[in-house]
C-alpha cells in the first residue's frame, strides 16, 4: 500500500473509522447519559430522605412558653451520625443562624428562600466536598413575640456519587466487551469483503508489463467484476493498440530497409563501374547517407520493439556475452582494436535473449567506433549479491563531465563521426530498465569509458 506526496488512507481504514467511530462514540455519549441518570436517581433518593430526616427533627421541638423543648435523645444523634463516610450534619438554630443543637458548619441558605410549610433543598460544600441539605422553619412563641426556628439536615454527596460511578461500571463493562466483540467482528467482515480486492491487487502486481490476457475473478461481488471488467476492456484496448504498434513496426522495417539496401546494392555497383573521380566522391557520399539512413531505421525500429516487449525468461548471460563477443571479433581485428570477454564462467537471469544481444552490440558497436586503433574493449559478466552486472569498458579517450550527463539521451552524439545516430546508449539505457536495472556510465582511469547494465539476477 505509495506514489506521490498527498496523504491518502485506505479503504480498509476508512470503513474501519466510520463504522468503529460512531459505536466509540455512541459508548462514550451513552455511558455519560447513564452517569447523570444514575446520579439524579440517587439525588432524589437523598431528597427524600433529608426530607423525611428534616420533619421529624422538626417535630422533636416542642415550644413552652416562649421557649423551646428539644426532645432529640443521644441514641438518635449516635445514629445520624455512626458512619464516619455517610454522616448525616443537622443543625437547630433560633433564630435561624444562631446555633442551638448539631453542627456549627452548615452552610445557611439565601435570606428569604426557607419556608415554615415546605422545606428548601439546596446544594453547599464542606471543606470542597459536595453536600446537600433541607431546612425548614418553624414558628413558636407568644402572637406578640413571634419566633422561629431552623432545622437543618445535610449530608454528603460523595457515598452517592461512589455508588453511582460503580453501577456506571458495572453497566459498562459488559457494553465494553460487547463493543471489542462486535469491532471485531465488524474488522473481520472488512478483511473479507475487501479479499477480492486483495486478490485483484495481486494479480495486477505480479503480471508482467506485456500481459495484457484478461484478469479472471469468479468469486467477487458485483461492484468487484465491475471493476475487472472495466479493468479487463482497458487490457483489450492497449492488446488492440500494441498490436497495430507491432504490425506498423513490422511494415514500416520491411518497406524501409529493402528500399535502402536496394539503393547500396546500386550505389555499390555504380562505384565498381565508375571512372570519373568527381563522380566517385558524390557516389562515396550518397553511400554513406544510405548506410546512415539504414543504420538509423535499424536503431529506431530496435528502440520501438525495446519500448513495446520483454521476454523474461532464465538465460545464461556469460554464455551470451561470450558469443556476442566472438561474433564482433572480426569487426574489431579490421578495425585493429583488441575485443575480449571476461568473467563467470555461467551466470543466470531473468531476461529477454534479443533485447540482451542487441544491447550487448551496440555497447560494443559504440566503443569500436570512438576508440582509436591500437585500443583494448572488454566485454565483462560480474556478480554482484543478488543482482548481475553487465560492463564494456574501452582504453579510449572518454567522455568530459559536461558530456556525461547527456549520454543516454536520444540522437546526442559526443563526436561528429560518421555512421553513428545518437540511439545506441539510448537502447541500452531502455533495455536496462526493462530488465529492473539502470544503465550508468563513468570515466575509467587513467583514460577510458566504462558503460555498466546493472540486472536483476
Amino acid at each position: 500500500m505509495t506514489a506521490a506526496t498527498t496523504t491518502r488512507l485506505s479503504l480498509r481504514r476508512q470503513l474501519l473509522l466510520w463504522l468503529l467511530l460512531p459505536q466509540l462514540v455512541l459508548w462514550a455519549g451513552g455511558g455519560l447519559l447513564a452517569y447523570r441518570i444514575a446520579l439524579s436517581y440517587a439525588e432524589k433518593g437523598i431528597d427524600q430522605s433529608l426530607t423525611q430526616s428534616v420533619r421529624a427533627l422538626a417535630r422533636q421541638v416542642k415550644p413552652i412558653g416562649s421557649g423551646l423543648l428539644i426532645d432529640f435523645p443521644r441514641a438518635a444523634q449516635d445514629v445520624l451520625e455512626q458512619d464516619p463516610k455517610d454522616r448525616i450534619s443537622y443543625m437547630v438554630s433560633s433564630p435561624p443562624g444562631q446555633f442551638l443543637l448539631g453542627n456549627q458548619t452548615l452552610p445557611q441558605p439565601a435570606e428569604g428562600t426557607v419556608g415554615t410549610e415546605e422545606p428548601l433543598l439546596y446544594a453547599s460544600e464542606i471543606d470542597g466536598k459536595p453536600l446537600r441539605i433541607v431546612a425548614l422553619d418553624v414558628n413558636y412563641g407568644e402572637d406578640n413575640a413571634p419566633q422561629t426556628l431552623r432545622v437543618q439536615v445535610g449530608k454528603s454527596l460523595a457515598v452517592q456519587q461512589r455508588i453511582a460511578r460503580e453501577l456506571i461500571a458495572d453497566m459498562l463493562a459488559p457494553l465494553l466487551a460487547a463493543g471489542v466483540l462486535l469491532s471485531l467482528a465488524v474488522y473481520g467482515g472488512i478483511q473479507r469483503g475487501l479479499a477480492p480486492l486483495t486478490r485483484l491487487t495481486a494479480q495486477l502486481e505480479n503480471r508482467s508489463v506485456n500481459a495484457l490476457s484478461p484478469i479472471g475473478m469468479t468469486q467477487a461481488p458485483n461492484e468487484v467484476h465491475a471493476l475487472v471488467q472495466a479493468i479487463n476492456g482497458l487490457l483489450d484496448e492497449v492488446a488492440r493498440n500494441v498490436n497495430q504498434e507491432k504490425r506498423f513496426i513490422n511494415d514500416a522495417a520491411h518497406q524501409l530497409r529493402t528500399p535502402l539496401a536496394g539503393l547500396i546494392s546500386q550505389v555499390e555497383l555504380a562505384q565498381r563501374e565508375n571512372a570519373d573521380p568527381v563522380l566517385g566522391a558524390r557516389l562515396t557520399k550518397v553511400r554513406t547517407g544510405a548506410e546512415r539512413s539504414a543504420h538509423l531505421v535499424h536503431q529506431l525500429l530496435t528502440l520501438a520493439r525495446t519500448e513495446t516487449t520483454a521476454r523474461r525468461e532464465p538465460l545464461d548471460l556469460a554464455a551470451l556475452a561470450r558469443d556476442v563477443a566472438r561474433e564482433w571479433t572480426p569487426r574489431a581485428v579490421s578495425e585493429g582494436v583488441d575485443l575480449g570477454f571476461e568473467g563467470e564462467e555461467h551466470r543466470m537471469v531473468q531476461g529477454d535473449a534479443l533485447q540482451l544481444r542487441e544491447a550487448m552490440a551496440n555497447l560494443i558497436d559504440n566503443a569500436l567506433r570512438y576508440t582509436p586503433r591500437g585500443s583494448a574493449v572488454t566485454l565483462k559478466v560480474e556478480a554482484d549479491g543478488e543482482r548481475t552486472r553487465l560492463l564494456v569498458e574501452d582504453n579510449g579517450p572518454g567522455l568530459s563531465e559536461a558530456d556525461m550527463s547527456h549520454v543516454f539521451q536520444r540522437f546526442w552524439r559526443a563526436s561528429e563521426l560518421p555512421g553513428g545516430c545518437g540511439l545506441g546508449l539510448a537502447i541500452v539505457q531502455e533495455i536496462a530498465r526493462r530488465h529492473g536495472g539502470e544503465a550508468t556510465a563513468e570515466n575509467m582511469q587513467p583514460h577510458g569509458l566504462r558503460i555498466t547494465l546493472n540486472l536483476t539476477a
